[in-house]
């Protein structure tokens, strides 16, 4: 079995962020579900590089936006996917600092949980190819003509 992938999920809305973890661990993901910026910057710097899979924050919040939360958070762990979901669809320039940028709205839970899976699977990075070895080593010899 596939150790679950960890996605650090940061909402300030309460209900919003209760939906959305739902969502994710009953698609099989561990969540860690915080509800401020700094609370996840706390979180990001607290973990070992490779420990998340995923950041997915809200871009509209107190203190510090969904921008600057990614930008902090890949300054740290540079590979961190992230994805910003906004509420506001004109505020697509404003999420230049994640992977994916998604409107809240315009999407289905399904097409959220696709962008998510890609994301995940980009990070971990392509199938590591591997050659078999025989058994039983095979002697070449050349014969001198």
């Amino acid at each position: 079995m596939r150790p679950k992938k960890t996605i650090l999920c940061v909402d300030d809305n309460e209900q919003v962020l209760s939906v959305r973890t739902f969502l994710l661990e009953t698609r099989g993901y561990r969540v860690i579900s915080v509800n401020s910026a700094q609370q996840a910057l706390d979180i990001v710097q607290q973990s070992a590089p490779g420990a998340l899979d995923l950041l997915l924050c809200d871009l509209l919040m107190p203190q510090m936006d969904g921008n600057e939360l990614v930008r902090r958070a890949k300054q740290l762990h540079p590979g961190l996917p992230a994805m910003i979901v906004s509420g506001t669809v004109n505020a697509f320039d404003r999420a230049c600092s994640a992977d994916v940028f998604l409107p809240k709205g315009a999407c289905s839970a399904a097409e959220m949980i696709e962008r998510i899976r890609v994301l995940v699977a980009r990070k971990r990075g392509p199938k590591k190819a591997f050659v078999l070895q025989p058994a039983h080593p095979v002697m070449l010899t050349s014969v001198a003509s």
